[in-house]
């Protein structure tokens, strides 16, 4: 069953990220079914505007709460790194791709922590880091900062500081 969403609420759509359900209705767009109803989204963190059915089969799904995502912080540490050593670069690629367009916070996550332990390891061998790893490391976390930024309402740039700091009150505890 579809979940249908409000006038006003934050959802995780597509490629676009976290967007804000504008309205619900008709679409003055010619192109358009009349007899569909259709959601207008703005994304949180770029201009433009999504006009998308309600019955769409993109992934939208809402985002965590703020419950959920202090639940979500506090569980990064117990994360294990998602290794991708063994893939070829076009298998890598593919691998990246569905991990981020999953837009599962955990599963993004630790992808992100597999991505940064390879750039330790390469700067520490004195190698670059592949732009591959880079485009997706950028890619993941702008997704996963957006959602995490959105449900804390926070700016997705102080997110980092935020974990950072959940981690340092939970050291001194």
């Amino acid at each position: 069953m579809k979940t249908v969403f409000a006038i006003g609420d934050l959802v995780v759509y597509g490629g676009e990220g976290v967007c804000r359900v504008e309205s619900i209705g008709r679409s003055v767009i010619s192109c358009a079914d009349p007899t569909r109803e259709y959601y207008t989204l703005a994304p949180l963190y770029h201009t433009g505007q999504v006009i998308t059915p309600v019955d769409t089969r993109v992934l939208m799904r809402p985002i965590m709460t703020a419950q959920e995502a202090e639940a979500f912080i506090a569980a990064l540490p117990a994360l294990t790194a998602e290794s991708t050593a063994e893939l070829s670069q076009r298998a890598a690629r593919e691998h990246y791709q569905s991990i981020v367009t999953s837009y599962d916070c955990t599963r993004i996550a630790a992808f992100m922590k597999c991505l940064c332990c390879k750039r330790a390891a390469a700067i520490k061998n004195g190698k670059k880091v592949s732009q591959l790893d880079e485009r997706y490391a950028k890619r993941a976390e702008d997704h996963l900062y957006g959602e995490l930024a959105a449900a804390l309402g926070i700016a997705r740039e102080e997110v980092c500081a935020y974990i950072r700091r959940s981690y340092a009150a939970w050291l001194a505890d």
